[in-house]
């Protein structure tokens, strides 16, 4: 099983419709529009001035946006493609951002450098089997007294189908999520071929367990019944956000968490 292969290929082939998607809205970005939300502003707090590593960066939004607030940004993804639309928008924006394709779990391969805080959200431990790993290399990235700020859709949602409407796949981390994928979840993303894609869902109790085996100290978990995207199931609108029609309220949507090296 080569995941590292095919789940690169999937995001090279995304990259383009997710740039031109109104999914993310890439003109109001580059007029000036923050991309991030107020969950992770809540915990990164002011960056002005800070080494800033984000790790599965895509194309680059929010790592640009880390940089407008004033951080010293490296961004890292495993798609060449989408490191190379963060380098050009980069560019056009006239900041000073850093780009890296890397597997996040080789990473040290690749960055010497240590940052004040590591960053990551949306939709990214799920794309590894081993997480332990994961949060080794966010400890191994940061400096002592650095913060880990993550934000990431919670394991509750991954046990179901893509509409959300009923349970296919367990909890617990016991064998790898294989789908057959023809879109992604923004507008204008149907592939010219299927493809398919490799995914492990992470318990908390898992998530919680890696972090400290990495030598890393949790400081705050919260968890929410609403995604700030539209991208899980059948969603409606709610005051923060969307939820899942039918279920408004009822399920954990979201996690967020921060965690202290030591």
């Amino acid at each position: 099983m080569n995941y590292l292969k095919a789940n690169t290929e999937l995001w090279n082939q995304r990259v383009d419709a997710h740039v031109n998607s109104e999914f993310y809205d890439n003109e109001s970005f580059l007029a000036g529009r923050n991309s991030l939300n107020s969950i992770e502003l809540g915990l990164l707090g002011n960056v002005n001035g800070k080494k800033v590593a984000h790790l599965q960066c895509h194309f680059g939004q929010d790592s640009l946006s880390l940089a407008r607030m004033g951080a010293k940004v490296t961004g890292v993804d495993i798609s060449d493609a989408a490191i190379d639309k963060a380098r050009e928008l980069n560019q056009r924006l006239n900041l000073d951002a850093e780009f890296v394709v890397s597997d996040i779990l080789t990473l040290d391969k690749k960055v010497e450098q240590k940052f004040d805080v590591v960053f990551a959200s949306y939709g990214v431990i799920g794309w590894h089997p081993d997480i332990e790993r994961w949060f080794e290399m966010a400890s191994y990235l940061l400096k002592p007294g650095g913060q880990l700020v993550f934000v990431e859709f919670h394991p509750v949602v991954w046990m179901f189908d893509n509409n959300l409407s009923k349970v296919v796949y367990s909890y617990f981390n016991k064998e790898p999520i294989i789908e057959t994928v023809t879109n992604s979840y923004t507008d204008g993303s149907q592939l010219e071929q299927p493809l398919k894609e490799y995914g492990w869902n992470h318990s908390l109790s898992e998530v919680f367990n890696a972090i400290q085996k990495a030598g890393l100290i949790l400081d705050s978990f919260d968890e929410y019944d609403y995604s700030p995207y539209d991208c899980l199931g059948k969603s409606v609108p709610s005051e923060h956000g969307f939820q899942i029609e039918g279920l408004e309220g009822k399920l954990p949507l979201v996690y967020s968490l921060s965690a202290l090296k030591k």
